[in-house]
């Protein structure tokens, strides 16, 4: 299926979206202040080992100390896959360490190291410590795969200590492409040695492309049939990216000149407005609830005013199979990651499960993230992990409401006016005043003067003591102040 590949620069950020018959699929935003570090190489120092953990915290000169557990370190693996020699027998504290970033710094948890270092090209992911020759699990045919494998080792110099991983876009590449990327990754690899010699930690020595230039190495695919770029210079620096390591793609990047803005001409916008909601409506009338937590998302389906054609059952069937092209969809447009369970409507039949399970699967085909989905459990929901490699839209785009405190909900006004009597007690208890003033938000005092009335009442008569009420209108309905006069 063809698509188009939308590039919006600014100079604070940069966002991607991936169009599909007229709608977005994916979405990627890159900002300035906080540039994804999934691949940089850094000189770390080693500034704790913890053998409990058989892992170390490493200063990379990020805000946290970066994360790296002793399966991660090269050549520390048995034959059977088991982790060789312990940590403290491996790594010493404050010294140096030339570390790669695997996983971005997500939440309160810090980046996530590897000693295995490598460096993509379009083709090609060079192992400079790894004489190993891998291909994508992506490139499923095996007669494709084996000719690939014996393409590449002609290629390859007999004195290379190396190895390279062949990329799902190598398929079909012919000798003078993936020549040209193996003596790409070279330079590249010698100009990173060059500066990791004389580093003094902690330094990055090498940092990934920008996200425009990934586009073009990672995204662009045979499917693809233009780039557009809304921004001269950056259209220029890609259409010289192109030029020098993929030349076929250089007649497909478009500098974008409308007067309109170019999320705006394809509705960009307003998909990423739908992608921050809760709720996401079905074209048949049903629902899907998405609910992101810490350790898990939760997805609910729901018929909604979808009554279908002939009977209740076929009702549910027709909505979980659409639910699960959407579900499929909003995992990408959301960039959701770790482990998420789905909860569709009940099916009885088996067999209209495994319909609904296999409509899914297929939809999650086209990811470029690697996940496993396991069938329905016995409480008739669907479990699946995708591999978390950066922050979610969400994430990216918002913050916890400090009204609520990331809750969702907020105390009711009723609640808040009970809170305030109580409190009211327990100070007229502890210390002397003439009078108290309530400080609260205008719905609790409009509580308090109307329906609660009769409670303030009674309560000033308790204590024997006046009891009156201010309205502060930068307080949210939970906050309130009582001051003693």
């Amino acid at each position: 299926m063809s698509e188009e590949i939308l590039v919006n620069v600014t100079p604070q950020e940069t966002r991607v979206a991936v169009l599909s018959a007229g709608q977005v699929q994916e979405l990627v935003v890159e900002r300035a202040a906080s540039r994804g570090l999934v691949g940089n190489i850094y000189m770390g120092r080693v500034a704790r080992v913890l053998p409990g953990m058989q892992s170390a915290f490493v200063e990379v000169g990020l805000e946290r100390a970066a994360f790296l557990h002793v399966g991660d370190i090269r050549d520390n693996r048995k034959a059977n896959g088991e982790a060789g020699r312990p940590i403290e027998k491996i790594l010493a504290e404050g010294e140096p360490l030339l570390v790669q970033v695997l996983k971005d710094p997500i939440g309160t948890k810090g980046a996530r190291l590897t000693t295995q270092l490598s460096v993509a090209g379009r083709l090609l992911v060079y192992l400079p410590n790894d004489p190993h020759i891998g291909i994508s699990q992506r490139i499923e045919d095996e007669a494709g795969r084996a000719a690939l494998r014996e393409k590449l080792k002609e290629l390859v110099p007999a004195d290379e200590k190396g190895g390279f991983i062949l990329r799902t876009l190598a398929e079909g590449a012919t000798e003078e492409d993936l020549r040209a990327d193996i003596e790409y990754l070279r330079m590249l690899w010698g100009d990173l040695q060059a500066r990791a010699l004389g580093a003094q930690p902690p330094k990055i020595v090498y940092q990934d492309l920008s996200l425009a230039q990934r586009v073009l190495r990672d995204m662009v695919s045979e499917d693809t049939t233009a780039v557009r770029v809304d921004s001269r210079e950056n259209y220029q620096k890609l259409a010289a990216f192109a030029e020098a390591y993929m030349p076929r793609l250089r007649g497909r990047i478009e500098h974008y000149t409308g007067e309109r803005p170019l999320f705006e001409l394809y509705n960009v916008e307003q998909e990423i407005e739908k992608a921050l909601a809760r709720r996401v409506d079905l074209k048949s009338g049903g629902t899907l609830v998405i609910d992101q937590t810490e350790a898990m998302t939760t997805i609910d389906v729901n018929t909604g005013g979808f009554v279908g054609q002939r009977n209740f059952d076929d009702t549910v069937f027709k909505t979980n199979l659409e639910a699960a092209q959407a579900i499929a969809r909003q995992l990408r447009l959301r960039n959701l990651g770790g482990i998420v369970v789905i909860d569709f409507i009940d099916m009885d039949s088996d067999e209209r499960r495994a319909a609904v399970l296999e409509e899914f699967r297929r939809a999650l085909a086209r990811d470029r993230t690697r996940m496993s989905v396991n069938g329905f459990t016995a409480l008739g929901l669907v479990e699946m992990t995708r591999k978390r490699t950066r922050e979610s839209l969400a994430h990216v785009l918002c913050e916890p409401c400090p009204t609520c405190a990331g809750r969702g909900q907020v105390k009711a006004a009723r609640t808040v006016c009970y809170e305030i009597l109580r409190e009211i007690v327990r100070e007229a208890r502890a210390f002397p005043a003439k009078e108290f003033r309530v400080l609260a938000s205008q719905p609790v005092c409009d509580l308090f003067l109307e329906e609660e009335s009769g409670a303030l009442a009674m309560l000033s008569d308790f204590i024997g003591k006046p009891v009156s009420l201010q309205v502060e209108t930068g307080y949210t309905q939970e906050q309130f102040d009582i001051v003693l006069m």
